[in-house]
């Protein structure tokens, strides 16, 4: 998988910023569980006063909180409390604007707590704080007369009495007072608590929407960057199959490497997008998560740490199970591909055997096997859901059951359990995500081993380092020396010592029985193969040696089977040499005898041929192969077999015709047919892969026995010798 990373580097940019937005996206996703929190703790059950800082104070109730702080902090709390109203008489104090919140809660919790208690001693016995004075005596009146030792005395054995309160409970007994105090003067406490709902609640939607603004982005950033590897690798998979030779071609097999270069690349591309999506961003949120709890409530860590062990338990165990058969399901897709190639393309020889049932048992079979392992991987994947959902809530009932006993004791609020809560499913949705990737990652990484397989496959036939010209003086001129070829990881030659030359203005023509190396020795001039000895030389120079797409430019290459391409007839005509005009066109056309039936199709030469030129019949496709050669006018005219479809009147006519136009021209023919070469220049008869004769048709008829026998077997003696 990280071999087709490499194709990423001109996305780094992009990789770059999903990186940093994905940061942005955490940050935000994990502040919303503080403001979940605010939302309760101090929305609901503090009324929307979020600290001690009271805004607006009586006169009154100021001078008593003043009474139980030391000088310091009652210099500083009066100098920021500044007189602006009057309620029943009372002055009203409000605090400044530029004052120091968190300073100023910090130091009128304790006094609020200390006053609540003051004020409840006075009619309950049983109060937290006794205060011993006379009775009879206001206890702010003796506090006021008292000096500054006797009052610091005081202060202190106060504070060892409520150093064991939870800051909590502090907090929220400051609130409850600072309630109390707005109530008594006239502040409308329930317009604050909406108020507090509201902006805390708006702030959430914002940074809601912002979250789901920067996830569409980086799935729109992600999906691009994805959909461009896919095409590299879509075309890096094309370009290196079309430079393959029939070898590797053979090796690989068409429907598997159709396989790779559609489902494969698909799997790629989909990891790539979750892998950009999921694994950078699990383990941000994951960490982040981890601190955040810490820092609401570090001693239930260790649910966190339980609920991701038994995940990661649960991922490896499936992980085990199912990543073996990964391997299998592309490999069965490969077969399910060729066994629907092959009825497909040989559908009408099915029908005529009367086959059908056969051939669908036979794609019921691998359709089975497929289906059995995908079922296999799906069932034993469908463990992982519900087990992770039993994790979590697991892990619920356990946080609340902790988080009760803290906010029993005062050290949590209600609001700190929802926040940690959704911050333990933050950091456990993380690893499920990994644990979701780990279920597409083995999946996508057998598919990334087979593209890259393709991709590095070293080419058999490929262009020599030190390229050199053609020879201008011998052109088209092709030269056999020595030659013999055979096929990788065969025992023997198929092609044995071949020494021929075929010169310009000549026809060269080859023929044999089934399996003598005719069609193997023409193509080797291509370089569809490379000889295996010998040297194969063309214009006088060795073809190894001369760029390849510069030797196939010389050749017309007419294949026995025609091959038409989806298009118009003036489109496959003009695949060899788009510069050509309509005149030539039709001139290639006239000398491939294929004017008359073109012209009695709608359209003509703008006649649409269908996928694999189903839409015409056989002859028609070798006559506009034909056709297709004739038009790109090269020096070297090769047909493999390809007048074994047209009748006699047909192939006479046309080979007139194309004599005509190569009379300076190499032309290379096999055929099965005597009457299709017998007026070759030259004729080459093959058997077993060796040249056993080489002459006119004159000179073979009474020099080569091999010839001979195919003549008499295909024509009568009279026929032979009118010929």
């Amino acid at each position: 998988m990280l071999k087709v990373f490499k194709y990423l580097k001109s996305s780094i940019f992009s990789v770059l910023a999903i990186i940093l937005l994905l940061f942005i996206q955490a940050f935000l996703d994990l502040t919303l569980p503080d403001y979940t929190s605010k939302i309760v703790n101090v929305g609901v059950q503090q009324g929307g006063i979020e600290n001690a800082a009271i805004e607006k104070i009586g006169e009154n109730t100021l001078n008593k909180l003043v009474l139980f702080m030391d000088s310091n902090d009652s210099k500083y709390i009066l100098n920021h409390y500044e007189k602006t109203d009057t309620y029943k008489g009372e002055k009203i104090y409000t605090i400044k604007e530029d004052s120091n919140i968190a300073k100023i809660s910090s130091i009128m919790a304790k006094p609020m707590l200390i006053v609540s208690f003051a004020e409840q001693s006075s009619s309950d016995n049983n109060a937290s704080i006794s205060f011993k004075i006379p009775e009879g005596q206001d206890l702010y009146q003796v506090l006021a007369m008292m000096d500054k030792t006797q009052k610091n005395t005081m202060l202190k054995d106060i504070d060892k009495k409520i150093k064991d309160i939870p800051d909590t409970i502090i907090d929220q007994a400051a609130v409850s007072y600072v309630k109390a105090e707005y109530q008594r003067i006239g502040v409308d406490t329930d317009q604050i608590q909406t108020m507090y709902i509201l902006k805390v609640g708006l702030i959430m939607l914002g940074i809601a929407f912002a979250a789901m603004a920067i996830g569409i982005l980086i799935v729109f950033i992600g999906s691009r960057m994805a959909a461009r590897l896919a095409r590299t690798l879509r075309h890096k998979v094309f370009t290196k199959v079309v430079g393959f030779s029939k070898n590797e071609i053979k090796t690989y097999g068409q429907s598997s490497l159709i396989t790779r270069t559609t489902n494969d690349v698909q799997q790629v591309q989909m990891v790539v997008v979750f892998l950009l999506r999921v694994v950078f961003y699990a383990p941000i949120i994951g960490i982040g998560g981890v601190i955040k709890a810490m820092h609401t409530n570090a001693d239930m860590t260790y649910i966190i740490g339980v609920a991701v062990v038994a995940i990661l338990m649960v991922v490896i165990s499936l992980f085990a199970i199912a990543m073996p058969k990964f391997n299998r399901v592309q490999k069965l897709i490969d077969k399910l591909n060729l066994v629907t190639r092959e009825i497909l393309s040989g559908l009408p020889v099915i029908r005529a055997f009367s086959n059908e049932k056969h051939e669908e048992e036979r794609f019921e079979e691998a359709n089975k096997r497929l289906t059995k392992v995908n079922l296999f991987i799906n069932r034993a994947m469908s463990f992982m859901m519900p087990i992770m959902m039993l994790v979590m809530n697991f892990v619920c009932l356990v946080i609340v059951y902790q988080g009760a006993k803290g906010v029993d004791t005062g050290a949590m609020q209600v609001g700190d359990i929802m926040a940690y809560i959704q911050y333990t499913m933050q950091i456990i949705m993380a690893f499920l995500m990994i644990s979701m990737m780990s279920i597409m990652l083995p999946r996508a990484n057998v598919s990334a081993k087979r593209i890259m397989e393709v991709i590095e496959t070293p080419d058999t036939i490929y262009n020599s380092k030190n390229l050199i010209d053609f020879n201008p003086k011998e052109r088209g001129k092709v030269e056999f020396k020595n030659v013999s070829f055979r096929y990788p990881d065969a025992d023997y030659d198929v092609i044995t010592d071949i020494n021929l030359v075929a010169n310009p203005g000549e026809t060269t023509a080859f023929i044999g029985s089934t399996g003598s190396g005719k069609s193997t020795l023409i193509n080797l001039i291509p370089r569809f193969y490379d000889v295996t000895d010998g040297e194969l030389l063309v214009d006088g120079v060795n073809i190894k040696d001369v760029d390849l797409k510069q030797l196939r430019e010389k050749i017309g290459f007419v294949p026995q089977k025609g091959v038409l391409f989806t298009g118009t007839i003036k489109e496959n005509i003009k695949y060899g040499n788009e510069k050509i005009t309509d005149k030539d066109v039709n001139k290639a056309l006239k000398i491939a005898q294929a004017t008359e039936f073109v012209s009695k199709l709608k359209g003509g030469v703008d006649y649409d041929i269908s996928q694999g030129g189903t839409n015409v019949s056989g002859g028609q496709k070798q006559r506009l192969s034909i056709a297709r050669a004739i038009a790109k006018d090269p020096d070297i005219y090769v047909f493999d077999d390809s007048f074994s479809a047209l009748d006699f009147k047909t192939d006479a006519k046309l080979r007139g015709e194309l004599a005509k136009v190569t009379k300076n021209k190499t032309v290379l023919i096999v055929a099965q047919r005597i009457s299709t070469i017998m007026n070759a220049d030259k004729i080459v008869v093959l058997d077993e892969g060796n040249i056993v004769g080489i002459g006119t048709h004159k000179e073979l008829m009474k020099n080569c026995n091999v010839y001979k026998e195919i003549a008499l077997s295909q024509l009568s003696k009279e026929e032979l010798e009118n010929a």
